[in-house]
């Protein structure tokens, strides 16, 4: 489980919607050149345009087979946990704050502290950053 690193909002599911995303997370990590790109089937993922800028980004994609619910299962989880945790039954004044309450459920809490039994009950921002230490602190030698 990685933090949530691109979001969008909108009252539709829109081409557009799903690039905002996308190029919110290529930008906050630049990926090196040959990321899987995992997603389904919808029609915002095989959109020409979509497609092109997983390209674009060097990104191989990769979607689920129809009907294949498990495929995107950490995915769902988050929704799941998202409409449990953060919005229940609640309604919002308006799209605006329920577009920050959101976005503050992701960044705040998500990402930074909510513990995941499958990151060893560390938030996913502090299995990354322990991840990233290991890897800097544990070079592997091309010698051996």
């Amino acid at each position: 489980m990685a933090p949530v690193v691109g979001w969008a909002i909108d009252a539709q599911m829109k081409t557009s919607l799903v690039l905002e995303a996308l190029r919110m997370a290529y930008w906050r990590r630049k990926p090196a050149k040959g990321l899987i790109h995992h997603s389904d089937q919808g029609s915002q993922y095989t959109s020409y345009e979509y497609q092109q800028a997983v390209k674009t980004f060097g990104m191989i994609p990769s979607m689920s087979d129809k009907g294949n619910g498990y495929d995107n299962a950490v995915v769902e989880s988050f929704f799941h946990t998202l409409k449990k945790e953060q919005v229940g039954d609640q309604t919002n004044p308006t799209r605006e704050e329920a577009r920050r309450e959101v976005i503050d459920y992701i960044e705040m809490l998500y990402n930074s502290q909510r513990l995941h039994s499958s990151l060893g009950y560390l938030s996913p921002n502090d299995f990354e950053r322990d991840s990233l230490l290991k890897k800097l602190l544990n070079p592997v030698s091309i010698f051996t």
